[in-house]
């Protein structure tokens, strides 16, 4: 029966692209670490082309184009992988720069199946083909790719054997390819027949079975098959992979209406085209360079307008596509087979909840800022930032892809911010219509600290119960829980009732002065296993618990510790740590003392003697002030790379360092998350080679 035909191959299959991965590396073939845990999470994937970048357009629009299709992905609720190469190395999953670069280059190589192996021996660079991208996008475990449109036979393909290496490929590599058909410049009829011959299941997408042209509609042959949604679709897909037919799936998707009139004109151009190419008899390898040249001329720029539309239709549709297949997919449990060590394929996760912002930085270039009224000159930056985000953000970085719970509006500002993100998984920030995205403006002083700031966060107010609860699964299985101070109250003592009943390790980001207090209102507190507050953050939970506290600050360092260990105390009857950050001197860990350090983490804390607790200080790394470019994101890093080196299994002092070096980054950086941060920069290694000043651990009564 067709369905037990679907369930029966599970196991095997899950087996089989695990050890595809495991050989990934030793064929050149990388997989970025946000797609690998998109796969191995279930998550849909949509494989994207590079040629397209480095032959198909010119610079910028390749790039802008790349982008956006990137987003649309997105948008649609898929994850996009642009698949290219650089350096020698298959790339699944260009990064920004990545792209940037290969829409730069200048005579890299369009990389088909057979050249994987000299481009790869030489080191070189290129864009990858759909024959190319098909074959990376399998080895990856990748099912739908999308494109413009796919090669073919050419006009007397039959005498000079002048036939696209995507059709064989398309014959014998299992993955669904979703584009606008072929261009007319091809003899269509030919190509419909040779895949035909090569097993491919050719399918269009809509109420007709006319196969499109490219920029037409119409091409005067019929598809074998039509499917007339994303749902239609996908079940195809998901039968033709369960049969381990060892062929794709080509979903041929018309030009959208709009499209239709330019269509027709850029038809007329390209069949002009066809006729000087004939009266020139030009043929072989230089006629599609010419053809479509001489096209884009003929059109005055229609053509590569139009081609930009249809692959940002192609995007909506396949990404679409690939959601209702992963939603078959999970139904059966195609990923929850267990693989040969016994371990399934989804690794639990940390999770991170709270605010993202769009934030505006203002830096003086004097020392002092003048108040009434004057303008005061200064660099003005516009970046990315809300706690839980720069948390989020770093841990990404750090290659500990958290699952981020957030909201925002759908607006420009929450576009940007999806643009920026996209090393991170967005998918459980939730967008809202009605509603502004969070803004944040900060006055930054010429010595880097904070003078001034102003936010519109009652976006920040839907990040309810009701929403993080649809994150259960999520939140059970995560090695730790971050949540910042933006979150409502009311969801705070939610996930702290969750962590007490679930046994959860839940670490608070007091966020600033105001909301630092919010779980302490209550006996939510008690559920928590770690906050980070600054001082002044400190003193304000103490007050909210009623503890005496200080009038004024001291600033001198031995009396910055005492009042810091005087109002951390009390919270250690309840809390297994408080990591107290203290600016230029350092940071200040308290805690329960196991093995002569503070333990960080309540599952890493050995049993102890009653009441042993210790503290230890850790100097800050100097940094010269004019080096100092913006402090927003200092104590998020610091936070995010404890938390990191915790998930890596370091211990204490290892884990502290790595925040501190994380910290030192982005403070040197214009964002508040240093770019630079990655799993090399912030290291065991790294942390051994840089010279430290002298750690102070003492046991409190």
């Amino acid at each position: 029966m067709p369905i037990c035909i679907l369930g029966s191959h599970t196991t095997l299959m899950a087996q089989c692209i695990l050890h595809v991965r495991r050989g990934l590396h030793s064929v050149g073939l990388k997989v970025h670490p946000f797609i690998k845990e998109a796969l191995d999470n279930g998550r849909p994937v949509v494989a994207l082309e590079s040629t397209i970048i480095t032959h198909g357009m010119p610079y910028p629009q390749n790039l802008s184009t790349a982008r956006e299709v990137e987003e649309i992905v997105r948008t649609n609720g898929a994850v996009p992988a642009t698949i290219g190469i650089l350096n020698g190395c298959i790339q699944v999953g260009l990064q920004n720069d990545e792209l940037e670069s290969l829409a730069k280059a200048e005579n890299v190589v369009k990389v088909s199946r057979r050249d994987f192996p000299y481009v790869l021996s030489q080191g070189l660079s290129g864009g990858t083909t759909v024959a190319g991208t098909m074959v990376a996008a399998h080895k990856a475990g990748i099912a739908v790719f999308v494109t413009g449109g796919i090669g073919g036979v050419h006009h007397g393909g039959e005498k000079t054997l002048d036939v696209s290496a995507d059709l064989t490929e398309l014959g014998r590599t299992p993955v669904a390819v979703v584009s606008a058909g072929v261009k007319s410049i091809l003899d269509i009829g030919r190509t419909l027949e040779y895949l035909e011959t090569q097993g491919v299941c050719v399918a269009t997408f809509g109420e007709s079975r006319e196969f499109p042209a490219f920029f037409s509609r119409q091409s005067g042959f019929q598809a074998p098959y039509k499917v007339q949604n994303e749902e239609e679709a996908a079940k195809l897909i998901a039968r033709s992979l369960a049969l381990q037919l060892g062929s794709g799936v080509l979903i041929a998707v018309p030009c959208p209406e709009e499209e239709a009139a330019s269509g027709q004109f850029i038809e007329e151009a390209i069949q002009q085209a066809l006729r000087e190419s004939r009266e020139k008899e030009i043929t072989g390898k230089e006629l599609t360079p010419f053809l479509l040249q001489r096209v884009n001329e003929l059109s005055s720029g229609k053509s590569l307008n139009s081609n930009i539309a249809l692959i940002k239709n192609n995007a909506k549709v396949g990404s679409r596509i690939a959601v209702a297949l992963n939603k078959i997919q999970r139904a059966q449990g195609r990923r929850e087979g267990p693989t040969p060590s016994g371990k399934t394929f989804s690794a639990p996760r940390p999770v991170v909840i709270g605010g993202i912002n769009v934030d505006f930085i203002a830096k003086a270039k004097g020392s002092a800022i003048v108040d009434g009224g004057q303008t005061n000159p200064s660099t003005v930056r516009q970046s990315f930032g809300g706690v839980g985000r720069n948390l989020a953000d770093c841990l990404s970085r750090l290659g500990k892809i958290p699952v981020f719970i957030s909201a925002m509006g759908k607006d420009e500002h929450s576009e940007s911010v999806l643009r920026y993100c996209r090393h991170m998984d967005m998918s459980g920030v939730s967008q809202l219509d009605g509603h502004n995205t969070a803004t944040y403006c900060a006055v930054i002083t010429g010595s880097g600290e904070l003078r001034l700031g102003l936010g519109d966060m009652e976006i920040h107010q839907q990040i309810t119960e009701q929403y993080v609860s649809g994150f259960r699964e999520n939140l059970c299985r995560a090695p730790l829980v971050c949540i910042d101070g933006n979150v409502p109250v009311s969801t705070i003592q939610y996930v702290c009732q969750f962590a007490r009943e679930h046994h959860l390790a839940v670490y608070y980001e007091p966020t600033d002065v105001d909301k630092a207090s919010k779980p302490f209102f209550s006996d939510s507190w008690r559920a928590l296993a770690c906050v980070s507050p600054n001082l002044r953050e400190l003193r304000a939970i103490s007050r909210a618990l009623g503890h005496p506290v200080p009038a004024d600050l001291p600033s001198k360092l031995e009396d910055v510790v005492e009042t810091a260990v005087s109002l951390v105390l009390p919270l250690l009857r309840e809390l297994h740590c408080v990591v107290v950050t203290l600016g230029q001197h350092g940071v200040l860990v308290c805690g329960q003392s196991t093995d002569g350090s503070v333990s960080l983490h309540p599952g890493s804390c050995s049993k102890t003697v009653a009441g042993e607790l210790c503290a230890a200080h850790y100097p800050a790394i100097p940094v010269p002030v004019e080096e100092i470019m913006n402090v927003s994101g200092a104590g998020d890093s610091l936070m995010a790379g404890i938390i990191g080196g915790l998930l890596n299994g370091e211990d204490s002092d290892t884990c502290v360092r790595m925040g501190l070096l994380s910290a030192i980054l982005s403070l040197r950086s214009h964002e508040p998350i240093s770019p630079e941060i990655n799993a090399t920069s912030v290291s065991m290694e790294q942390v051994q080679a840089q010279r430290w000043l002298g750690t102070k651990t003492w046991k409190l009564s």
